[in-house]
């Protein structure tokens, strides 16, 4: 069974894990209602487009 040489620092494991936080989401505004909805998505308050 493989296993490691030496232990895996600090610094390389949160560098492999750079990739893994969360993007602010995009919105735009609602044409109908005014509220912020995702982009191409029903609008969750009024349901329009």
């Amino acid at each position: 069974m493989a296993t490691p040489k030496s232990k895996t620092s600090k610094a390389r494991s949160a560098q492999r894990r750079s990739h893994d936080a969360l993007d602010i989401m995009p919105c735009t505004v609602c044409k109908k209602c005014g509220e912020k909805k995702r982009p191409h998505h029903i609008c969750p308050a009024c349901g329009a487009k």
